[in-house]
């Protein structure tokens, strides 16, 4: 092996590339099942699935929201004896989340039988049972993501889409293939996972007995208000749909959703940054290093929304044969396309929204996220029952969708610069571009 080959694959070796891979390669996965699901089922029952995925993972955030953030910050780094607290303590707290949220799913199975609404009742049957089947392999996912093993990350990843998608690809062969046998695959796929987990020792399942209360505290008093920002995306998106589904029905939900897929890929670098990003924010902040934190902060936003245009423009160009490819002619004949070209163009104003909250949340305001989040939310519902009402049908709800990332961008960064130190607005993109012809710049001079 060459030193040159084998220099080339030290530099692809490192956490950034892992990183970034392993979330293009869930995206790739999850356009697949997209793919499946769009082409196997009716539009009223894409409509119907959709609503229970978005009501599953509504409720997964609020666990995965109250300790992500917290776990990686609490155990990146620390002494063995304080990351075995960390551990036992999250352990705990996850318990304890999933426990809540299957008593509560008791009565609600019970009830099922008396909902009208299709997704309603499947969410009433099938949640408390793919929550609680889920926990080890989200617990392995925290624990990867903070020792920065995205190596080790891919793989669980893969095993928990790849599984679904393989059983999707053998209902759709055999003939069979229906909401019902989509929801068995969807469980079946987190039980893989989660065996996965605890089987390699990825779950660190034998560090629960070192909770402490100590460690408990710091992790509840800091999560309750993280959640808020793992909440952001995942809610609005979530109100949006419940609101055309009970509005406009199941079929503008499979429509609207449909144009918003090609946001996951938007997704794979956001997601991928965050990832490496937080433990160096986290860092230079322990450290004392104030300036250098919003140095970072603009950097990843500047730099990642300047890389994102080429592809809004494409796509905003393509969007009849990229609706084409995913849901086939019937969803070309609908809004989809012109749907999927208003939220690529507000996706450029994602990067800016995520890092903005993450780092609020690095430099120990929590707090003011939650609180934005409520905001938020409130401006999305008032939006989009009024953006219906005046347009008529779900491009209302498309139109709307800019307002609450304009509130919540409006917000962070009014906090930023009055409680930790002032920045320009515009200053982020100029930041940004500069670093990105520099990495440019270096990438060439490295290819020479």
């Amino acid at each position: 092996m060459s030193v040159k080959f084998r220099s080339i694959l030290t530099r692809l070796n490192n956490k950034h590339i892992l990183s970034l891979a392993g979330n293009g390669i869930m995206s790739g996965v999850g356009m697949i099942t997209s793919v499946i699901l769009l082409r196997a089922l009716s539009i009223n029952e894409m409509g119907i699935w959709i609503l229970f995925l978005t009501s599953y993972l509504l409720l997964d955030t609020i666990r995965s929201g109250f300790l992500t953030v917290a776990f990686i910050k609490f155990f990146s780094g620390a002494e063995e004896v304080r990351a075995n607290e960390i551990i036992g303590s999250s352990w705990i707290i996850a318990i304890t989340i999933t426990t809540f949220f299957i008593i509560l799913n008791i009565p609600a199975y019970f009830l099922a039988d008396y909902v009208d609404n299709k997704g309603v009742f499947l969410f009433f049957r099938w949640f408390g049972i793919t929550y609680l089947l889920s926990l080890p392999f989200f617990i392995a996912t925290c624990v990867l993501q903070a020792k920065q093993r995205f190596d080790q990350l891919i793989i669980l990843r893969i095993s928990n889409q790849g599984s679904f998608v393989i059983l999707l690809f053998l209902f759709v062969a055999y003939g069979n293939i229906n909401i019902h046998t989509v929801i068995y695959s969807y469980i079946f796929s987190n039980i893989f996972s989660s065996l996965l987990g605890i089987f390699c020792g990825w779950t660190l399942l034998g560090k629960i007995k070192y909770v402490t209360k100590k460690a408990l505290l710091e992790l509840y008093h800091f999560g309750k208000f993280s959640v808020g920002t793992a909440l952001s995306s995942t809610l609005f998106g979530a109100a949006d749909k419940f609101i055309i589904n009970f509005m406009l029905g199941p079929a503008a939900l499979a429509i609207y959703d449909t144009g918003g897929k090609l946001i996951q890929v938007v997704e794979i670098p956001l997601r991928s940054f965050i990832a490496t990003a937080m433990p160096t924010l986290s860092a230079f902040y322990n450290k004392g290093l104030k300036h250098e934190v919003l140095v970072v902060m603009k950097k990843y936003i500047g730099m990642i929304t300047i890389m994102l245009v080429p592809f809004v423009f494409l796509t905003f160009i393509f969007a009849d044969y990229i609706i084409l490819i995913l849901g086939g002619e019937k969803y070309v004949a609908s809004a989809a396309p012109n749907i999927l070209r208003i939220f690529m163009i507000i996706s450029l104003l994602n990067p800016t929204d995520r890092f903005l909250a993450l780092t609020l949340d690095v430099i120990h305001l929590p707090k003011i996220n939650f609180y934005k989040v409520i905001i938020m939310l409130t401006v999305t519902i008032i939006t989009d029952i009024i953006g219906i009402y005046i347009i008529g049908n779900v491009y209302g709800v498309v139109v709307a969708s800019i307002f609450p990332i304009l509130t919540g961008i409006l917000i962070s960064f009014y906090a930023l610069n009055n409680r930790y130190e002032r920045f320009g607005f515009i200053n982020i993109y100029i930041f940004g571009f500069q670093e990105l012809k520099l990495l440019l710049a270096n990438s060439m001079k490295y290819a020479k």
